[in-house]
């Protein structure tokens, strides 16, 4: 072979592993849209509850324990079709809710208070502390013991669960807002409130729409330990009804239903972001692909 011949020769070896080494990139990003995605989340749903039901058929694992795919869709469709599974749903979600809302207001605007006095944020931070490290759910038997059995109990101790976070967050979020920023609008004469108004809430506003995240399932805990504990309706009520029949089909009814509705309320905490702080998907939007 002559000299020109091996030096036409290499650029075109040279350039079939680079042509190699870039196609499992042009099909990443192919794959990597919603569409892509969600066909293979659904592929993988799918493929799970077709193993599941093969194993009960086959008898490798027993319905009486795991349950099986058939046997949930029969009682999902019959208690959607009784209107018993909205009801029950409903009811959670809205004990869900009004705790979120009202455990996250609370609590934020104690830890944004907490801000105007540090003695007072010295002295109360021990027993935020203390009260932090008891575990939220024991205090179930005393909400429901001073609220009752009925709808305000559940409300009441989804509260218990989600103020804390929320002031915990708001708190620290203020206490870490720029001490250089505060300290240049108190020099031209800035009071307190209106370096509260420009600089504290601005800094702590995506700390604790973050925290909305963690808060919207303390919400769901404490709706539904609450209807574990007493109550006529939601879907605790109905989970925990199921599990005592030992009937698994209907307690994956409940389960299913109820991580579909934190899905959603978690989609919906992340359309409120998006809205109030767009900055904030502008700057992670644009990734570096490799």
């Amino acid at each position: 072979m002559t000299t020109h011949a091996l030096k036409s020769a290499a650029p075109a070896e040279a350039g079939r592993p680079a042509a190699t080494r870039r196609g499992p990139g042009r099909l990443a990003r192919a794959v990597d849209t919603t569409l892509g995605r969600g066909l293979i989340q659904a592929a993988a749903v799918a493929l799970f509850f077709t193993a599941w039901e093969i194993a009960v058929d086959a008898g490798w694992l027993t319905e009486f324990l795991v349950g099986a795919p058939s046997g949930i869709w029969r009682v999902f469709r019959a208690s959607l079709m009784d209107g018993s599974l909205a009801v029950d749903t409903w009811y959670t979600l809205i004990e869900a809710i009004l705790g979120f809302v009202i455990g996250t207001a609370l609590g934020s605007l104690a830890g944004l208070g907490l801000w105007y006095s540090i003695l007072v944020a010295r002295v109360v931070e021990p027993f935020i502390v203390a009260i932090n490290s008891v575990p939220k759910i024991a205090l179930a038997p005393i909400v429901i013991l001073w609220f009752g059995t009925g709808f305000v109990s559940k409300v009441a101790l989804a509260v218990s669960l989600t103020a804390l976070v929320a002031l915990i967050a708001a708190y620290q979020a203020a206490r870490d807002a720029d001490p250089d920023l505060q300290a240049l609008m108190a020099s031209m004469g800035a009071s307190k409130n209106r370096i509260f108004r420009s600089v504290i809430v601005p800094s702590t506003l995506p700390a604790i729409i973050g925290m909305f995240r963690i808060n919207i399932g303390f919400a769901l805990v404490g709706a539904v330990v609450g209807e574990f504990i007493s109550s006529q309706r939601g879907l605790g009520h109905l989970i925990y009804n199921a599990s005592s029949l030992y009937d698994l089909n209907t307690v994956w009814v409940g389960l299913f239903v109820l991580m579909f509705v934190g899905f959603v309320l978690y989609h919906v905490i992340d359309v409120v972001e998006r809205r109030i702080l767009p900055w904030r998907q502008v700057s992670t939007a644009g990734g570096i692909q490799v």
